[in-house]
């Protein structure tokens, strides 16, 4: 298993420079990662250093609370891939679906929907705030309203990715065709691998590099 093509190798850090930025990309190019995930301010740079490469550049929206109001996210979306991003992860509004309001929740999903056709777009669930009857809630709402992922987590709440999370999520989402990305706290080969077969299609990980070493050095 050639672990690098299920990274999407992450610099969420407020204090993230451009050269860390510059970093990353080279990192994910030489490696061949599957994306580099950036706050979206770096959107252009990533995008212009990854231009006529197979990495793709994601950024999150909402991110990391998924507060912000259905037009906001949208918008943010929007703005994003028209500098240059090919994948958007978005943060549900947690507070709306432990609510029970299924259909605002839906809804806010769909909004961002419309604005990026055409581009991949992951619903990061923060499965730690959740009981697992919400987080298949969760992912149902992300399911209707026409996401392709649903993502674990943030890594910014009180909590990451788990391998009993990916599995559920992934039983929840897989006669729909969506895919399941774990992220949060993975940071060696083994707990990556560990979700990969629990059922995790994409890795977020800022240790991709230690990743890949540890796989190199087991082969």
């Amino acid at each position: 298993m050639a672990i690098a093509k299920y990274i999407d190798h992450t610099l969420l850090k407020a204090d993230a420079r451009k050269e860390d930025i510059e970093k990353l990309c080279s990192e994910a190019f030489h490696n061949g990662f599957a994306s580099v995930c950036v706050n979206s301010c770096w959107v252009p740079l990533a995008s212009g250093l990854l231009a006529g490469t197979d990495v793709k550049v994601c950024t999150v929206v909402g991110f990391p609370l998924g507060t912000a109001s259905s037009k906001a996210k949208a918008a943010e979306a929007a703005d994003a891939v028209r500098n240059g991003a090919d994948e958007i992860d978005m943060v549900m509004n947690i507070g709306m679906l432990k609510s029970g309001m299924a259909e605002e929740v839906q809804e806010d999903i769909r909004e961002v929907r419309e604005a990026v056709k055409g581009k991949t777009l992951k619903v990061i669930i923060e499965t730690c705030l959740l009981t697992d009857d919400e987080k298949r809630a969760a992912c149902l709402a992300a399911a209707s309203a026409g996401a392709d992922f649903v993502k674990t987590s943030t890594g910014f709440s009180s909590g990451g990715a788990t391998v009993h999370d990916v599995a559920l999520m992934k039983a929840a989402v897989s006669s729909y065709g969506l895919k399941v990305k774990a992220s949060g706290g993975i940071r060696n080969y083994k707990d990556a691998k560990a979700m990969i077969d629990a059922g995790a299609d994409r890795i977020g990980a800022s240790a991709g590099i230690a990743i890949v070493k540890e796989e190199n050095a087991q082969n």
